[in-house]
């Protein structure tokens, strides 16, 4: 008997060393400069939304929780470091005895977002909040893509389901797994990914490949031996001869012979290549004069949001999408750019707010400890803009709202009938645990909801309108006030 402990994915692994190398350098730095205690404050966000789109939706902090309470340096670890002949004994001791104990908040998964905010913001001594840098990056950029690429397809398919087929294309094992979860985050009704299913409780789907068509001498047969293996779960894969002369015709026989007799009925086809819209509005045609009109027709091959709009705009006949390799690797564009920025640190009790400067505009940093806000309008229910503020500041509800651009100030709006909601929470407090992640399912269904505060014109693919980020007066005044300062130190 076999009493190996299955290994889990999600709590076994310590990646505690899965940085970027000058994480340890800076640290090593920090420690013999004698600033290691200093609080400083980092937030993670990004300057713009991958395929021109109109916003991204939040993912990767369950995973992000997962890490950061599990941070231990092991002896081989240690022993690693020690053979670099970089870090002195007593960095290596303090890491030897490392206790996390910074605060972090973040938008919640499934949230939408929107370039500029922060997606999570970081308080601690510098040498533990510069650190797990690179796993806040890895961890929030990659789910926010998948599920951001993920909800651009669910929009297009007009919330069709979609299922996620993408494993075998993925980059790399996690990439498989998590972009599974992000996927159904982003809106996607299931996926192939049978681990996904067992650690995050999700939805699982699969059928048959052609392989098993090909097995049996004849489509007929294969057909008739899947429907009697599952005849409350019949889907068949009509396209590995002939879609309109082989596969549906088949597909009917053995809905007739086999199913009828048991009082079953068909759950779908599926068309895995070929031209798109004349197959699914022939197929459809077959199926009705058959008396099979409630047999659904699920399309694969290679699809993205485009396809799937161009296809349904032609007049296709679909009912659900499985799509693989351009999800699961957003491929039309496989970047979030998300960084991380220093900005502020703690002096006697006071906090310092630091700016990073430069040529381009859009790479000028927010600075200062923050809050981020979503104001919306009472009467349409939705989402009018995201505001920025100094963390502490107040908002007099008996007063209209100024919401202005920040690069552009004389585009001002004032809102009146409001209501304003504090976006992030606070998931560490000093290092300890304070928040409870939802299931992956009622984060998919909150972000369902959060996307219908979205006008449509913000939601479209391509060319959509542009939600504001703005800046509250008092944090748009100490940014102007530091680029001035720090501007007339360089002055002639």
């Amino acid at each position: 008997m076999n009493t190996t402990t299955k290994f889990d994915i999600k709590n076994d692994r310590n990646l505690t060393m899965l940085v970027d190398f000058y994480e340890l350098t800076m640290a090593n730095g920090y420690l013999n400069n004698g600033v290691e205690d200093t609080i400083a404050y980092f937030d993670m966000f990004f300057r713009r939304i991958p395929d021109s789109g109109g916003y991204c939706i939040m993912a990767g902090v369950e995973q992000l929780i997962d890490y950061l309470k599990k941070l231990e340096f092991t002896s081989e670890d240690i022993k690693y470091l020690r053979s670099k002949n970089l870090f002195n004994e007593k960095f290596l001791n303090y890491l030897e005895n490392f206790k996390f104990e910074c605060d972090v908040w973040a938008i919640p998964e499934g949230t939408p977002v929107f370039p500029s905010e922060p997606l999570i913001t970081v308080r601690g001594p510098i040498m533990q909040a510069q650190f797990i840098e690179t796993m806040i990056l890895l961890t929030i950029n990659h789910q926010t893509l998948i599920a951001t690429k993920a909800a651009r397809i669910c929009e297009a398919a007009g919330y069709r389901p979609v299922m996620e087929f993408g494993s075998r294309r993925a980059q790399g094992y996690d990439g498989a797994l998590y972009g599974a979860r992000a996927a159904i985050i982003g809106g996607c009704s299931s996926t192939a990914c049978t681990m996904a299913d067992e650690l995050f409780d999700v939805p699982v789907t699969g059928t048959m490949a052609h392989s098993w068509i090909q097995l049996f001498d004849t489509e007929y047969e294969a057909f008739k031996a899947w429907a009697s293996t599952y005849p409350d779960n019949t889907v068949l894969l009509v396209d590995t001869y002939n879609v309109l002369k082989s596969g549906i015709p088949n597909a009917i026989k053995v809905f007739d012979e086999v199913l009828k007799p048991l009082g079953k009925r068909p759950k779908a086809i599926r068309i895995d290549s070929g031209d798109i819209t004349y197959l699914t509005i022939e197929a459809r045609k077959l199926l009705d004069a058959a008396g099979y009109e409630d047999c659904k027709i699920t399309i694969s091959n290679s699809l993205d949001e485009f396809i799937i709009k161009a296809v349904l705009e032609n007049g296709a006949q679909i009912d659900s999408f499985g799509v693989g390799e351009r999800l699961i690797t957003a491929k039309s564009e496989p970047v979030f750019g998300g960084v991380y920025k220093l900005v502020a640190i703690e002096k006697h009790g006071e906090i310092i707010p630091k700016i990073k400067i430069s040529e381009n505009v859009e790479k000028i940093t927010n600075p200062g400890f923050k809050s981020l806000y979503r104001v919306y309008d009472n009467a349409t229910k939705k989402a009018i803009a995201d505001l920025i503020a100094i963390n502490g500041e107040t908002f007099d509800y008996t007063r209209p709202l100024e919401l202005f651009h920040p690069n552009y100030t004389w585009k001002k709006k004032k809102v009146k009938n409001y209501t304003i909601k504090e976006l992030m929470v606070k998931i560490f407090d000093k290092g300890q645990q304070c928040y409870e992640s939802p299931s992956v399912m009622d984060i998919k269904n909150y972000s369902l909801e959060a996307r219908e505060t979205l006008w449509a014109e913000i939601r479209r693919l391509q060319n959509p309108h542009q939600y504001y980020v703005d800046l509250s007066k008092d944090l748009w005044n100490l940014k102007e006030f530091l680029l001035h300062e720090y501007s007339s130190m360089y002055e002639e």
